[in-house]
């Protein structure tokens, strides 16, 4: 009967009494609507890892495998630490060609995007050429570009252009096509330009979809600036691996390798992070959702 004299309460206008104090279910479901902790997402994976290390330790030692065929992760890690310096030094090349290759990305997957939000008979003409880009390895196209643009930054850039642009570029064509008809046809109503309404309602859809392109593209950046190195360049990751492989320093390669996948995962957490800063109604509006 409590119950029931709140909602009537609540329907009638007037306000609610307060909630009952105390250990029971009331003052539970705060704590209960809340998302996962962080180590929630964090830990199964990091347990996964640690057990399969552990497994790669414990064969490499019962097994006295050759570290020059399979080193162990414990020699991956010492000769890492003593060969930091170089890893360093490696690393910043493969840093910058990633951060100006997918900045490239970047502003070409909006302009299109937007291209195509725009004029039907661009959507029509260039998403197809666009899909069928991704039919061209880039295996074939890396080599090629280091013969025409040499050995510099440019190659290496567009390297990580082509292997990031068209996630992006889909996702956010797709996102500006999720918006809601209703509200661009209410803000045009109330004389709101094509332009206006499309920042108002079409960026604001479509930023979902875009964070999402984003992650994906993001692991390939990293991976895309070392093949680049692989297909020619001075310095970089890439180059790196190339000289421990044939010094017969698998345990330097393997280093290397760790490297790769450390900056692609940092990479794909900060996307995460991003998003929570540019989209902060999300949290608000997942909390309001959860039952």
């Amino acid at each position: 009967m409590i119950s029931t004299s709140t909602d009537v309460l609540a329907t009638a206008g007037e306000p609610a009494p307060p909630p009952a104090s105390g250990p029971g279910p009331a003052a539970a479901e705060p704590s209960a609507r809340r998302g996962p902790r962080s180590s929630a997402v964090v830990l199964p994976p990091l347990l996964v890892v640690a057990a399969l290390l552990a497994v790669w330790q414990t064969y490499t030692s019962a097994a006295a495998v050759d570290p020059t065929v399979l080193p162990s992760p414990w020699r991956v890690l010492s000769q890492g630490w003593q060969n930091r310096q170089d890893l360093w030094n490696a690393t910043l090349p493969t840093l910058q060609e990633t951060a100006a290759g997918f900045g490239m990305s970047f502003a070409a997957a909006w302009l299109v995007a937007v291209l195509l939000d725009f004029s039907v008979w661009a959507r029509r003409g260039l998403y197809p050429l666009l899909v069928a880009s991704q039919t061209i390895p880039v295996v074939a196209v890396a080599p090629l570009l280091i013969i025409w643009f040499g050995f510099g930054l440019f190659p290496k850039m567009l390297v990580v252009t082509l292997a990031t642009f068209f996630p992006l570029t889909a996702n956010l064509t797709a996102g500006f096509a999720s918006a809601d008809p209703e509200a661009m046809r209410l803000l045009r109503s109330l004389g709101a330009g094509r332009l206006r309404a499309f920042v108002m309602v079409r960026v604001p859809s479509a930023m979902p979809y875009f964070f999402a392109g984003l992650r994906v593209s993001i692991t390939y950046a990293v991976v895309g600036a070392v093949f680049a190195e692989y297909a020619g360049a001075e310095n970089g990751l890439g180059i790196y691996m190339q000289a421990q492989k044939s010094a017969f320093r698998t345990d330097l390669l393997f280093a290397a390798v760790a490297v790769t996948a450390a900056l692609s995962i940092a990479l794909f957490a900060a996307t995460y992070l991003a998003q929570r800063l540019a989209l902060p109604w999300e949290r608000t509006t997942r909390r309001k959702e959860r039952p």
